[in-house]
């Protein structure tokens, strides 16, 4: 569930009248804008407003929707005194004054982020004055939706536009209206200008308004609040669900790399035994030509054992279960490095944390040869070592060569690639916090390689992948039913 267009939808039933019933014993919006226009004629009369050009008559082929009997469509210069606002003088900006800029609004919410005074702003541009209970309002496209209303009297940058509705409008509905889908398509089509668009006076004025009698529009705003309040609520607990969840995977792997997720089976054997079967096969390797020998990882220490794992497991270094290597970036100005392409290529970006299913970049078979790139094995596991993606994992599914961000375990016979790829996801925020002290986070090959792991038989490998995805399964519903 989406609660920015649920609560866009509300808005957009709301100014049509299909959020409230109408009570026809409240009067009519014909009656209320013709007490406005004889408070308009009173105040032209009396010289306290000058007299404009009166706007044209609404068409039929104007309206852009039905409203209910007992409304009235307006328009904007009929019932709001769109852009004239006072300025202020430097006599009234005192250094306590509060200054409201666009970047105090939070886009969609109505909400005031902070308050800033005349003296922490240190601006010289023109201030707009505005009183309590003003409805505020941003005239730049970007903006649009950052309508408030002012909380206490102050002053606002020239971007902002105090507005007086005149009496037609409840500053609580006028500000809804504002914010509602119509309204924000309608400026949207009518701004101009190419480096910040902008709603000019001109038209502003002649835009439609559907009007609502006054209590009805006091029924709308209660009705939409109400509406608004159980949207919130749902989000809160959509949002603890969801961070519920996160912790609740993140609690299945800690336990499932302790060994505290399955059953231990003695007569399986132990990992001393794999072990020792892993050490051969790479001795096998190596003399039949298909694998380099590298140096020797170093004992792991007591120091460097993060935690208790059950008997028959064994504490190793990620080295030993597999060959681990990073690829590289062929030069990207060779054409002939990558048109036409029919070798995988898989980059930092598109780990996911999931099989590696889709495949959007290739080299060439010369890029290649050239480049004496490497290609690993489908069920391969793949993890990030650069930047924002540092820790990222996923499982080839297909034969496939990487950039140079990402390193890859091509596993022995005697592991299995499911069981990696949750430790790494485990080991993930580790990796993260290894990274930091550089210019650019990152981990290298060898302190993945350095890693501690906890090696169970393959048996128990397969059976705690089987249990994670089982629970995993379970808690993607559960999260799936409330989005």
């Amino acid at each position: 569930m989406n609660i920015a267009h649920l609560k866009a939808k509300i808005l957009d039933l709301a100014i049509r009248g299909k959020l409230t019933e109408q009570r026809p014993e409240e009067g009519s919006a014909e009656e209320l804008l013709e007490r406005i226009r004889e408070e308009k004629q009173r105040l032209i009369a009396e010289g306290k407003l000058k007299k404009e050009k009166p706007l044209p008559d609404i068409t039929e082929d104007e309206i852009p929707f039905n409203i209910p009997v007992g409304w009235k469509w307006v328009r904007l210069g009929e019932i709001c005194d769109y852009g004239k606002c006072e300025n202020a003088n430097p006599s009234q900006l005192q250094s306590d004054s509060w200054i409201l800029d666009l970047e105090d609004i939070e886009k969609g919410t109505a909400r005031i982020l902070r308050f800033y005074t005349f003296s922490q702003r240190n601006s010289q541009s023109t201030k707009h004055i505005f009183k309590k209970g003003d409805v505020l309002y941003s005239k730049l496209r970007p903006y649009l939706n950052k309508v408030v209303i002012a909380p206490q009297d102050g002053f606002c940058t020239s971007e902002i536009l105090p507005l007086d509705f005149q009496g037609a409008y409840y500053n609580s509905f006028a500000q809804k209206l504002l914010m509602s889908p119509y309204f924000l398509s309608t400026v949207n089509m009518l701004t101009y200008g190419v480096k910040m668009p902008r709603l000019g006076k001109d038209d502003a004025v002649q835009i439609l308004l559907p009007l609502p009698p006054l209590a009805e529009q006091k029924r709308i705003v209660e009705k939409i609040e109400q509406i608004f309040r159980q949207a919130d609520t749902i989000e809160q607990n959509r949002l603890a669900l969801k961070t519920a969840v996160r912790h609740t995977k993140s609690r299945v792997l800690d336990l499932a790399v302790r060994g505290k997720l399955t059953e231990q089976r003695p007569e399986e054997g132990s990992a001393e035994e794999l072990l020792e079967r892993i050490r051969e096969e790479k001795q096998r390797l190596i003399a039949e030509g298909k694998l380099k020998k590298e140096k020797p990882l170093p004992e792991i220490t007591e120091d460097e054992i993060p935690f208790d794992i059950p008997a028959g497991w064994k504490w190793v270094r990620l080295g030993e279960i597999g060959t681990w290597q990073a690829g590289c970036t062929p030069d990207t100005t060779r054409k002939d490095f990558y048109e036409n392409g029919t070798i995988p290529w898989i980059n930092s970006a598109d780990l996911t944390d999931g099989y590696i299913d889709t495949i959007t970049h290739y080299v060439t078979e010369k890029a290649f040869a050239e480049k004496k790139m490497r290609l690993n094995k489908t069920g391969a596991v793949c993890v990030a070592m650069y930047g924002a993606t540092i820790g990222k994992t996923g499982i080839l599914t297909v034969d496939a060569t990487t950039n140079q961000a990402v390193c890859v375990c091509n596993l022995l016979s005697s592991m299995d690639s499911k069981y990696l790829f949750y430790f790494l996801q485990f080991h993930k925020p580790f990796f993260v916090m290894k990274g930091f002290g550089g210019a650019q986070p990152n981990i290298s090959k060898e302190k993945i390689e350095n890693t501690p792991f906890p090696l169970p038989l393959l048996a128990e490998q397969k059976r705690i992948a089987e249990k994670i995805e089982q629970i995993f399964g379970t808690l993607d519903i559960i999260e799936k039913a409330v989005e």
